[in-house]
């Protein structure tokens, strides 16, 4: 009787794939300034969320003698304080918390419209997306600033939380064009793909097409234009706070804080100086984490 051979060689494995978002972040984690830069949006986002309830001085506490006082150690009020006699780090403490909560919800209510109306008028297509389309391009030929303007009219309110409800509803109405183009197209490109194919011949209805398959597909360019279009909605709501239609008091925001720091540059240059400083990093932040995702969401880097 012959022997019975075993072969106990050990089988090799299977190599197991990665994932677009595996891909991604291993790529990301290869760029020191995206790393860097997402670190310090960490750091600044921890700060707007606890900062103001840590620091010494409330952001509108005010001390009558203590008014437009360079940095100093004495009474911790280490970046000065403003005309009014308010501690100019528990401000911008406040006001990046401000800024920062009008740049992601803002970006929210964009994502929202423009991912749906996007996906709809693509997957649609036909008159549906010609109409939907004429309808982006009519509120793109609306100027920004006039929009605000008469919505800020019409709605008459003594609120301040009121006011900053107003400015995400202003902010986030007209963000969503560029968002919705980005979608469509997309959108386009995936209609007729396989999985969709094979979702209609499950008897999947356009609805859940769209949002179960389509936009799934379509969130790594979403991603990447929602962290880019924080800093742009920043700057948006500091322009307006800037010419006195943003934040109200006594609230505050990083641009309304820069626009009050310029009324005071000469005898005050630290009004200035520290929230444009605060602005800057956080723009810079913003934007280097966003062309980052962009890089490392790209299938052709894959």
């Amino acid at each position: 009787m012959s022997d019975i051979l075993i072969d106990d060689t050990p089988q090799p494995q299977a190599i197991k794939g990665r994932s677009l978002w595996e891909d991604a972040r291993r790529r990301l984690m290869r760029n020191p300034a995206a790393v860097a830069s997402l670190y310090v949006v960490a750091v600044l986002v921890l700060l707007a969320a606890f900062g103001p309830w840590l620091w010494v001085h409330p952001y509108d506490e005010i001390f009558r003698d203590r008014v437009a006082v360079a940095p100093t150690t004495e009474n911790m009020h280490l970046l000065g304080t403003d005309t009014e006699g308010r501690d100019i780090v528990a401000r911008i403490l406040f006001g990046l918390r401000i800024s920062l909560l009008v740049g992601f919800a803002a970006t929210a209510v964009a994502l929202t419209i423009g991912v749906t109306w996007g996906a709809i008028a693509g997957f649609i297509g036909g008159a549906v997306d010609d109409l939907m389309m004429r309808v982006v391009d009519v509120l793109y030929s609306i100027p920004f600033v006039f929009f605000v303007i008469v919505l800020m009219t019409v709605v008459q309110t003594d609120s301040p939380v009121a006011n900053l409800m107003l400015i995400f509803m202003a902010i986030g109405a007209v963000e969503w064009l560029t968002m919705a183009r980005i979608v469509r197209g997309q959108t386009i490109a995936l209609r007729q793909k396989e999985f969709v194919e094979a979702a209609r011949a499950a008897g999947a209805t356009p609805l859940q097409i769209v949002f179960r398959h389509i936009v799934p597909n379509v969130l790594g360019p979403v991603v990447v234009f929602a962290t880019l279009n924080v800093p742009v909605i920043i700057l948006a709501e500091s322009f307006l706070s800037f010419i006195g239609l943003g934040v109200q008091e006594p609230l505050t925001s990083l641009g309304r804080l820069i626009s009050d720091g310029a009324r005071q540059m000469i005898n005050a240059p630290w009004m200035l100086i520290a929230p444009a400083a605060t602005m800057l990093i956080t723009l810079l932040a913003l934007n280097f984490l966003g062309d980052g995702l962009r890089d490392a969401l790209d299938p052709k880097e894959r």
